[in-house]
């Protein structure tokens, strides 16, 4: 299982993304720089440390990191 803080910590050295564990709640349209690769890259990154697929239609309805977050460490 993937913590909060690995979940920041992937998006701050994978994604190059300035977030904190604060600021996942925002909607994704208010993240700086967040386009639509970043959500491929994000599932990517996800199912390799998770080892399970997400749910490409679930992640696309996802408004926050938060909610991707939450599809991916869903049991």
């Amino acid at each position: 299982m993937i913590t909060v803080d690995r979940f920041v910590t992937l998006l701050r050295d994978e994604m190059a993304l300035a977030v904190t564990a604060d600021e996942l709640a925002k909607d994704l349209d208010a993240v700086d720089s967040w386009d639509s690769v970043h959500l491929l890259t994000l599932c990517t990154i996800l199912e390799r440390e998770t080892g399970r697929s997400l749910s490409l239609a679930k992640v696309l309805e996802a408004p926050s990191l938060e909610a991707v977050y939450r599809l991916a460490t869903a049991s």
